[in-house]
Parts: structure tokens; sequence; C-alpha cells
């Protein structure tokens, strides 16, 4: 399998390590904007998002970053397949794409079924649903775009990443240890984009990171995808439960000094990632980036 040259050219432009931060599409346009320039200015690759549906419209909020800012790359991690019609998503993905070049990346989710039920939809057949919407988003194009938009599948089993691999230029993966990137890589290839995101904590006492990292493991141990995930790196019931156990979030979370969250994302990149997504964990955004702005000389190579 030839690498395509979507891949070769997003591998190129995103770098080593990128940012994820969710918390921000919660804050108003002002605040986005500042925080966005920032990363750009201190040199990360890209800055990530997720979408749920109600909340937030990933595409309006990229295109707002996109104009804010100069270099970096924005993306979906992810576009929630079930926010709008696949004819719509190609469509702005094609948008962003062409005023753009070069600088947005499309990532698509099928995301969980507690987070869609109560939006009044009905979560089923998730592999089978990505796969229609792929058809539908591939049905609309009715010429190549003329600046192709990277395509990636958030996954976390086999099948999703062959789909990905199959389907798509590659994988977003969240909540997972560089050993899902490994073997995530396995089954990709070496043709396809493997971007893991993973959180991290600039607290060196275990009492007090661990107590941080529970407010973020807690809520995605709620979401069955991500447990039944985990169960087969050796986690247990006993790990999984509540806001897990120290096994279970240090698992997760890369919580120490500069040096000990640099290990974390070396090991991701040594499994195969293209491109790490660092999500500081840090109460509010301000937080976020006086992480952002301590890590660069540990996780940024020069030039």
């Amino acid at each position: 399998m030839a690498v395509p040259e979507t891949v070769t050219a997003t591998r190129q432009a995103l770098g080593q390590v990128g940012v994820w931060l969710g918390a921000l599409a919660r804050e108003q346009a002002q605040t986005q904007r500042s925080a966005v320039r920032r990363i750009e200015e201190l040199g990360y690759g890209s800055i990530f998002e997720g979408e749920g549906v109600g909340g937030n419209d990933v595409f309006a909020q990229e295109a707002a970053w996109l104009c804010a800012t100069s270099r970096i790359v924005t993306g979906a991690g992810i576009a929630n397949i079930w926010a709008r019609h696949p004819g719509t998503a190609q469509a702005a993905a094609a948008a962003l794409g062409d005023a753009w070049p070069g600088r947005f990346v499309l990532g698509l989710g099928v995301s969980h079924a507690p987070l869609i039920d109560r939006t009044g939809l009905t979560y089923e057949r998730p592999l089978e649903r990505m796969r229609d919407y792929l058809d539908g988003m591939d049905r609309a194009s009715v010429s190549p775009p003329p600046r192709p938009v990277p395509r990636m599948l958030a996954a976390l089993r086999r099948r999703m990443l062959e789909l990905a691999r199959d389907r798509a230029d590659g994988a977003h993966t969240y909540f997972v240890p560089p050993e899902h990137t490994a073997q995530a890589r396995e089954v990709l290839g070496p043709d396809r984009l493997l971007i893991p995101e993973q959180a991290i904590c600039l607290e060196t006492d275990p009492v007090t990171a661990r107590g941080i990292a529970r407010q973020h493991t807690g809520f995605y141990l709620g979401l069955p995808n991500y447990v039944n995930n985990l169960k087969r790196f050796g986690l247990t019931d006993e790990d999984l439960a509540g806001a897990g156990s120290d096994r279970l979030v240090d698992t997760i979370v890369a919580w120490g000094d500069e040096a000990t969250v640099a290990a974390r994302i070396r090991a991701h990149h040594a499994a195969g990632a293209d491109h790490v997504l660092i999500q500081p964990l840090a109460g509010d955004v301000q937080g976020a980036l006086r992480q952002l702005e301590q890590l660069t000389a540990a996780v940024l190579v020069p030039g």
C-alpha cells in the first residue's frame, strides 16, 4: 500500500506534538482566538477539539481558529457523525480545506451510546453507521476537491481501525496508553496516519496529581467503549471502577515533571504515533496554557 500524498503532506505539516483542548470550545470566541494564537506561538503543530451533539459545531469553531492563526493545523477530534448529514460534513470539510490549504484535519467519530441516546437519537451499529456515513460523504463528492482534506476515524478496536486503514487516511485514538498505539499501528500499517491523545498533568505530588487525573478519568470510565478497550491491556474491573485505580490513572494520565511527561510522549512515538496530542489537565484554559508553556523545551524539537 503506497503512502497517499495527503498522508505525507499532513505528517510534514503536523510535526511531532500538538494539543487537544476540548475545554476551549466552552469559552467565548475572544478567549478561544487568544488561546489558539498562543499555542501557535509556542510552536505546537496542531490544536484539536471534540464535538458534542448540540454542544458546539466543530466546523464553525475550526474556521474561527484558522482565521485567528497563520500556521497551526486545526483538527476535529472528532466531528460527531450524529450531528449532521454526511453530505454536509463533506462540504464543510472541503470548504475549510480550500480556504486554508493543508491546515485542517477532519476526524470523524461515532461517539458513545450514553452521550447520543440522551439527545433523542438512537445509538446503534456504530461500525455499520460509520461505513454508511463514509459512503454518504463519498457520494456527495461530485468531483475531487482541489485540495484534499485528510480524513481520519476515531478508532479503538480492530474493526474500526481496519475501516480507518481502508476508507480513511488514518486513525485518531483517545484515552489510550502507548501499548494501544503499538497495536493500532500494526493494524493500520505504515502508510496511514496515527494520532493518539495523551492526557498530562504537571504535578509531582502523587496524591494531588492523581486527584486531578481522576476528575478526567471518572467521566470517560462511564463510557463502555473506553472501558472495554482498556480491559484488553490487563486492566481489571476493579481498576476501572469509579474514577479508576492508581494503576488506571497512571496508565492514562502522564503526571509528574516535564521529563516524565516527555517520556510518555516519546513512548507513543516509539510505538508508531505520527503526532501526539497532549491534553493538559488544569481546570481552565489559562492553566492549560501555563502547562503548555512549561513543556515546550521538553517536548518540542527545535527547528
